[in-house]
């Protein structure tokens, strides 16, 4: 009996908080891990819907399944969004990850999904920095002060090498605690949102915003901005107009139709079409000559956060820490 136990126990699913997801990956593997999932979910070797979202009163709720053949990996995230919730001490966003065997079903593990929704994020906008910013970009414009913001910092950080970062939110307050926890970069608090983008190389929006944050006129050519908020049909974060004349990248096609305000909107207005949805970043990662075509062209990046992002993020700390734990039972 007492052998059997030893055997039942080897099997069972895993449970990893947010300090094991922290401990097993690191920005820069978890960089490489998206841009290779990226290019497979553009290449058709993922099976996943467009999320599922419904909304109870303050807020809303989703689920992201997926299944990606290149790794193997399979799994779902369950995530809310409930803007309150820093009034009750809570995330804005929390997330739970499911990971299952892709060969059996057989739950493999359970993991804390906060910090990974918050890291994978970075890490997509990372991979859209390398093959959409100018190599030369040095000028570093931050428009939110939160979690995003910090871990933007630290995985844009890795692709460009930047001289100024430049940051502004409507907290005086959170700022300045972003700049003070951030002293390893060369940030500084900025006065207006217009002061943070003008003479910007690339522009990240990292905000709760239901309204455009920046204006076309702000953004000079050559800029490259990269859109992480306003992931509903009903919200904006960029000027319309900047959309419209911008080269505009976006995650997922099916996706940023029928999740991006920015872009469902822009349609519905008519200012631009379907076809103005000029690649997904997972093609641009493939073939380069799909994204930036100039040094003048302002380039977008619409990130909605796909299912297969968590996923192979998942999939990267369960592999991570279990290595780490048999090493430890070997040593």
């Amino acid at each position: 009996m007492p052998a059997a136990r030893v055997k039942l126990n080897l099997h069972m699913p895993i449970w990893l908080n947010e300090t094991d997801v922290r401990a097993a990956v690191s920005m820069a593997g978890l960089i490489e891990t998206m841009e290779s999932a990226l290019a497979s979910f553009s290449a058709g070797a993922v099976k996943q819907p467009v999320r599922t979202v419904i909304e109870p009163p303050g807020g809303f709720f989703a689920s992201m399944p997926a299944y990606l053949g290149s790794t193997p990996a399979m799994g779902a995230k369950l995530v809310t969004v409930f803007h309150d919730n820093p009034s009750r001490g809570l995330p804005t966003h929390l997330a739970t990850i499911v990971l299952l065997d892709p060969a059996t079903g057989k739950l493999l593990a359970i993991l804390d999904g906060r910090f990974i929704t918050e890291a994978r994020t970075a890490a997509v906008s990372a991979v859209a920095a390398r093959y959409l910013a100018r190599e030369d970009a040095a000028v570093l414009a931050i428009i939110g002060s939160g979690v995003q913001a910090r871990s933007h910092l630290d995985a844009l950080s890795l692709v460009r090498k930047f001289t100024e970062v430049r940051c502004w939110s409507p907290s005086a307050t959170h700022v300045a605690n972003f700049v003070a926890e951030s002293r390893k970069y060369p940030v500084r608090a900025v006065e207006s949102a217009e002061t943070a983008t003008r003479g910007a190389d690339v522009i990240v929006l990292v905000t709760a915003s239901p309204t455009p944050v920046i204006d076309d006129s702000w953004v000079k050519p050559g800029a490259c901005v990269i859109s992480v908020g306003a992931c509903r049909p009903n919200q904006r974060e960029m000027d319309p107009a900047l959309v419209a004349r911008a080269r505009l990248i976006v995650d997922s096609r099916a996706a940023a139709l029928k999740e991006s305000g920015d872009v469902v909107q822009g349609i519905l207005e008519g200012r631009f079409g379907e076809g103005h949805l000029a690649a997904e970043l997972g093609q641009v990662v493939s073939d380069p000559q799909l994204g930036r075509r100039d040094a003048g062209e302002i380039t977008i990046f619409k990130s909605l956060g796909l299912a297969v992002e968590d996923v192979a993020a998942a999939d990267l700390a369960y592999r991570r820490a279990t290595e780490s734990r048999k090493g430890a039972a070997i040593g």
